[in-house]
């Protein structure tokens, strides 16, 4: 089994590899940009939190932690004081959600936070049991800070040099220690770390947009290195004490920029945004000449002649547009396509050779099992295309073929523009694929880019009147299941539909294919009910209003959303298109279903961003 693979099914300490870890050492106030930094980083989970900062008047180590947002922690640290410290923000997998649970941990000399699974933590906790040590916890955290007090002989970059030797598994690991002042020492394998650096000051994150306003210089991390953070500079050593010299990270505009801009909510911001985020994502695809261009991909003709197989894999909104990606490769590459969910990709046990495609979909580019796949993609010489919206992260690093969004940085959780950037790829990625296998004409190819071109202007269209969804969200509001329908690419767009309602109202949601419906679905249909059909493709249109009329009949409420004549109207498009119109009433329809019913919308409960764990 992979290894990558084979960690994440082995959790032990619950909860910490979707988490965020926060560093400073500098000379302003610890406290302050730590619970800063944790604001910037609560959509990694927000279960708990802590800081501990270095109190050198006192000369120990203050800790202070908590369950719940980061605003409960900062109320309970208002006294703490210090120019160095660390902090974390935990998403519970196993372990409960408790103040013993939350990072960070401090043993003896030893402070740290940890986000990853050690593997052979019970290995380690034997040997260091019979070495007398004991033990409060069954975290495989406290093992790695019990084995830094074992190994400890005064030197601390040494001795987690030593430490991490024996180490088996995935972490992120930033490190205080009592004897050394203002000191953090950090280490990565398979989870990502970056160090910010300013003329005085040094900060770290497992999430660049923390430090990236902060900071002058920005460097990334990298698996079997480790880093020596002092408030006068960053120096990083390879596992034998060799100094590194790093190459700076070369950061967007938008990865330092975090304003809601006036708007009430960051999602509603970012559905508003989604116009601009097409227009960037297709101005780096198509030439001034109209011709698609692909900066990142390195396929020949001959390469992309010899594929007969398209497999799309992600998680979540990803695995929706991957559907759409599979419907436009059937019709326009004429080759056979799937999606396939990403946690089910490797079980699959899947057929896998040098003619077949697999386009990897992830926003953040570190999602666990989308990871996973794209690893057993290229073990199996499969080619292999990585979409993507974050530059610096591991699969874009790790892919040879990489598409970059350009939506910007999203920060409410449940996605919006990023997922219609990721659309605006795939259609333009399926076009490309056609022409250079002359499955479609030049002439055909560019009237579809010329289509997609169209689209910002359209979705602008119906976000100039966002108002009009509030009566459907108050029939959303008032039903106690909510069904999602749609045939073809509707279908896939009612996937979508359905999760954002789900995710941010907690209302139970469905999506069908419209004539599932009648297969035992039909059952929950009742006047509390509420189906919803997306009947945008204008072939398969007349069915589905069938069976809307079924529901009709069964005293269920129903809405519409159509080109023409539905309850809710959007923009004409070809049909293959219309999932990038239809889906943005849908989101208005989630965001204004759950301010109706005071959910917090951004940060949604149970919920993180960036799904780095199984």
């Amino acid at each position: 089994m992979h290894q990558q693979q084979k960690l994440l099914e082995e959790s032990v300490d619950g909860g910490k590899i979707m988490c965020g870890i926060i560093g400073y050492t500098g000379y302003s106030d610890a406290r302050g940009v730590l619970i800063k930094g944790l604001k910037a980083l609560e959509y990694r989970g927000y279960d708990s939190a802590g800081i501990a900062v270095y109190n050198c008047k006192s000369n120990k180590t203050d800790l202070v932690k908590c369950k719940g947002r980061v605003e409960n922690l900062e109320k309970k640290c208002e006294d703490i004081l210090g120019r160095a410290g660390i902090g974390h923000t935990r998403w519970a997998t196993h372990g409960e959600v408790s103040d013993e649970n939350s990072h960070p941990h401090k043993f003896g000399r030893v402070t740290l936070v940890h986000n990853g699974i050690i593997e052979n933590y019970a290995e380690l906790r034997k040997e260091l049991t019979e070495n007398g040590f004991q033990f409060k916890s069954d975290t495989d955290t406290e093992v790695i800070a019990q084995m830094l007090e074992h190994l400890y002989n005064g030197d601390l970059k040494g001795t987690v040099g030593a430490a991490l030797s024996r180490f088996k598994g995935s972490y992120a690991l930033a490190i205080m220690c009592r004897d050394y002042p203002d000191c953090i020492v950090c280490a990565k394998l398979s989870s990502p770390l970056f160090a910010g650096v300013s003329s005085d000051c040094v900060y770290l994150a497992s999430d660049v947009s923390a430090i990236a306003a902060k900071s002058d210089r920005v460097f990334r991390v990298n698996d079997g290195e480790i880093g020596l953070l002092k408030k006068d500079g960053l120096k990083v050593f390879d596992l034998d004490g060799c100094r590194i010299r790093k190459s700076e990270i070369k950061l967007k505009s938008a990865e330092r920029s975090s304003d809601k801009l006036g708007y009430k909510h960051y999602m509603l911001k970012e559905i508003m945004e989604q116009p601009a985020a097409i227009r960037r994502t297709l101005s780096e695809i198509i030439g001034e000449t109209g011709r698609l261009k692909f900066k990142g991909l390195h396929m020949t003709r001959a390469e992309i002649n010899a594929l007969d197989h398209v497999v799309f894999v992600a998680c979540g909104s990803a695995y929706h547009v991957g559907a759409v990606g599979a419907y436009a490769c059937e019709q326009l590459f004429k080759r056979h396509s799937q999606a396939v969910i990403a946690s089910e990709f490797r079980y699959m046990h899947p057929h896998l050779d040098e003619k077949t495609l697999v386009i990897i979909i992830s926003q953040s580019g570190e999602t666990a099992d989308t990871l996973a796949a794209m690893r057993i993609a290229q073990e199996k010489g499969a080619k292999v295309i990585g979409i993507v919206n974050v530059e610096n992260s591991t699969i874009a690093q790790e892919c040879k073929n990489v598409v970059l969004t350009k939506a910007g940085r999203e920060i409410a959780v449940a996605t919006t523009k990023a997922y219609s950037a990721q659309l605006a790829v795939v259609y333009a990625l399926a076009i490309r694929l056609a022409e250079a296998d002359g499955a479609i004409s030049r002439r055909e190819a560019a009237d579809l880019v010329e289509e997609l071109k169209a689209i910002p202007d359209k979705i602008e269209a119906i976000l100039s009147e966002p108002e009009k969804i509030k009566p459907f969200a108050d029939i959303a509001d008032q039903s106690g299941y909510i069904c999602f329908i749609g045939r073809g690419v509707d279908y896939c767009a009612a996937m979508e539909a359905s999760l954002k309602l789900k995710e941010i109202s907690y209302i139970p949601c469905e999506a069908y294919a419209a004539g599932e419906l009648k297969h035992g679905t039909i059952s929950l249909i009742d006047k509390d009910s509420l189906t919803v059909a997306l009947c945008c493709v204008d072939e398969l249109k007349s069915k589905t209003i069938s069976n809307i009329n079924e529901v009709k009949a069964r005293n269920g409420r129903t809405i519409t959303v159509s080109s023409e004549g539905g309850d809710i109207t959007v923009p004409d498009a070809p049909d293959l298109f219309m999932p990038m119109l239809e889906v943005i009433p849908m989101q208005l329809l989630a965001y204004y279903t759950a301010l109706k019913r005071g959910c917090p919308i951004d940060k949604p409960r149970n919920l993180a961003k960036s799904v780095t764990v199984e």
